[in-house]
């Protein structure tokens, strides 16, 4: 009897099945490790329970509605049309507008601007009869509202709800019916199927699943505000950003004005897009203008300054770009660059040493885009170089002169892409001369009133600047 009892009660009585999964990156191991073999991130593992795949509570249908397969000619063109937010900025980085049954996740830093932003956003939608939900996890009823009192926005048609809890968001969405859904943030929720802590990586994926469920069938457009480390990366697992449709990141300098939307990832339009924003007291407002405002501040005649024409996604941008050169009394020189890839400034180092003989072994080096703007696109090399020589000649480059081309190991100017949108930015700003690769030198016809100075390498280039 003993024996028996024990039998049945150990059967009745089993243990859970757990898994230990990095929260960086999702990387499931079969024992805790101090560090995962997979992204590298030490102390992210953690256990968490394993769901049975008979506890699936996946509805039948697919994201369409329908689990059968229908043939490609079948299938009916998307008719819908985009709406805007509001906010042209806003619409610029979404590829245009708001697409009906789009996900998109939004990310930055503590305290940037997100909440306001989807907030005035918000104000804006309802006024063309949108019934709009949002739904925080952080801040209390009251807290937001003092939020739009602040901004003096007044909707009429935006319902607030302070729930973590999915099962009963969703309840509340199939009451309110929303046409508009905003998620503050995707990390504070947590569904009551999962015995996981909200924000790991089985909650973070489970709950944007469900997002994207219930935006695909019912045509809902849903804004999920996402957590950032302190490496500057989303929170979450990486599939995060693979489930929904677009993905912004809001940068800015604490101590700038300024607020930047980027596109990292964009199904209904063009990725790299870039919005610009200034924080007021009455919230944000959109920048019409922003060359204008990033070259407001730029000395003139100063050595080490030069301005390069840039393009992010498809709007054209003028910056300034400022280098400074000084001797060094450490035997290993620094080399610092804020807005620009180190490890390209180096290879542009190297390149100035064995072509131009230019020697900086004994020289710090620090390279700085000015205004918090972070360019990453080759055509800036050109001006870089520029900015440097300038600097360690203690010359001047002309104030009414846009530089911007690619330069190669071997000393040459390489071709750049929208090269006219480059050109027509500059002439619309007022300069004179633009210093461009000869390769990307535009017809005739298309060109406009600013003298074009084509250039094949870095030699040519800084006779065309100093001499």
């Amino acid at each position: 009897m003993v024996s028996c009892y024990s039998f049945e009660n150990s059967n009745s009585m089993t243990k859970p099945r757990t898994s230990y999964i990095c929260q960086s990156c999702g990387y499931a191991v079969s024992k805790w490790m101090g560090k995962c073999p997979d992204c590298g991130a030490w102390n992210s593992i953690a256990e968490e329970p394993v769901r049975s795949s008979g506890s699936s509570d996946r509805p039948g249908a697919g994201i369409s509605g329908s689990s059968a397969a229908t043939a490609f000619h079948e299938v009916s063109s998307q008719e819908h049309v985009r709406f805007s937010s509001g906010l042209l900025e806003f619409d610029r980085v979404l590829g245009g507008g708001i697409v009906p049954g789009s996900l998109v996740l939004l990310g930055g830093d503590p305290g940037i601007g997100k909440s306001t932003l989807l907030l005035q956003a918000a104000e804006l939608m309802q006024r063309d009869g949108k019934r709009l939900l949002y739904v925080s996890g952080e801040e209390s009823e009251k807290q937001i509202k003092m939020r739009g009192d602040r901004l003096g926005i007044r909707p009429s048609h935006l319902f607030l709800l302070t729930e973590t809890c999915l099962e009963r968001i969703l309840e509340t969405i199939d009451a309110v019916q929303p046409a508009v859904i905003i998620l503050d943030s995707v990390q504070t929720v947590f569904s009551e199927k999962l015995g996981s802590a909200p924000g790991s990586i089985s909650q973070v994926r489970e709950v944007a699943t469900q997002f994207l469920l219930l935006s695909k069938q019912r045509s809902i457009s849903a804004f999920l505000i996402g957590h950032i480390t302190k490496d500057g990366a989303l929170a979450g697992p990486k599939s995060l950003e693979h489930i929904v449709d677009t993905v912004l990141y809001f940068e800015g300098e604490r101590y700038h004005s300024h607020r930047i939307v980027r596109t990292v990832k964009n199904r209904f339009g063009a990725a790299n897009e870039l919005g610009v924003f200034e924080m007021t007291n009455e919230g944000l407002i959109p920048v019409d203008n922003p060359s204008k405002l990033f070259l407001a501040e730029r000395p003139a005649g100063a050595a080490g300054s030069v301005v390069i024409g840039c393009v992010e996604g498809s709007r054209p941008i003028l910056v300034e770009l400022q280098a400074l050169v000084s001797g060094t009394n450490y035997a290993s020189p620094r080399r610092m660059a804020a807005g620009v890839d180190p490890n390209r400034v180096s290879l542009l180092l190297a390149m100035l040493d064995k072509r131009l003989g230019l020697h900086l072994g004994g020289s710090d080096v620090y390279v700085n885009v000015a205004g918090g703007l972070t360019v990453d696109e080759p055509a800036a090399d050109l001006g870089i170089v520029a900015s440097i020589v300038s600097s360690y000649r203690n010359r001047a480059i002309a104030p009414d002169r846009v530089i911007f081309g690619e330069v190669g190991l071997t000393g040459e100017v390489r071709s750049t892409s929208q090269t006219p949108l480059r050109i027509r930015e500059a002439a619309s700003m007022g300069f004179k001369q633009c210093i461009l690769p000869h390769n990307s030198l535009p017809k005739p016809e298309h060109q406009p009133d600013i003298e074009l100075i084509p250039v094949r390498s870095v030699q040519e280039s800084m006779e065309v600047l100093f001499d």
